[in-house]
């Protein structure tokens, strides 16, 4: 039997234990039943961003951004789609600094959008400015390697 590894769901935010051999296997939640990868960033307050970003086993890379943003906005669609072609391997976040300012201040947000990479509960990666999704993906997939687990 292989590695086993911690996802949150996306959903309901329970933490589920899975073989990591069997996250492209598209695994569904065990208490809520929807599926544990969507292929899309998930919006998330405050409690919801501390559990994903602590709990995960994979990086969780986040979106800083408002939606006051020109930038932010235009990246929208690009990180969407990021998201489609990093997951299973990441867990792509959206956090409104707007409605979760209390986080924006503790990770010193201070240019959106902002992108950061979270490993084992610790930001390791940060880039700011719109990207678009090659660019996501390349720069989520250089950290990620790059960085200790």
């Amino acid at each position: 039997m292989g590695e086993f590894l911690h996802i949150v769901c996306p959903q309901c935010a329970t933490v589920n234990r899975l073989q990591a051999e069997r996250l492209n296997a598209h695994p569904s939640c065990g208490k809520c039943s929807h599926a544990i990868f969507v292929a899309k960033s998930v919006e998330v307050d405050g409690d919801a961003f501390t559990k994903h970003v602590t709990r995960n086993d994979i990086p969780v890379l986040v979106d800083f951004w408002a939606p006051w943003c020109g930038p932010c906005l235009t990246m929208a669609p690009a990180y969407e789609n990021a998201a489609q072609r990093l997951e299973p391997a990441f867990r792509l976040l959206k956090l409104d600094t707007e409605k979760a300012q209390d986080l924006a201040v503790r990770y010193t947000i201070r240019s959106i959008p902002t992108l950061a990479l979270f490993k084992n509960g610790r930001e390791v990666a940060r880039r700011t400015g719109a990207m678009d999704a090659g660019g996501i993906v390349a720069w989520a997939q250089s950290q990620a390697r790059t960085q200790p687990a």
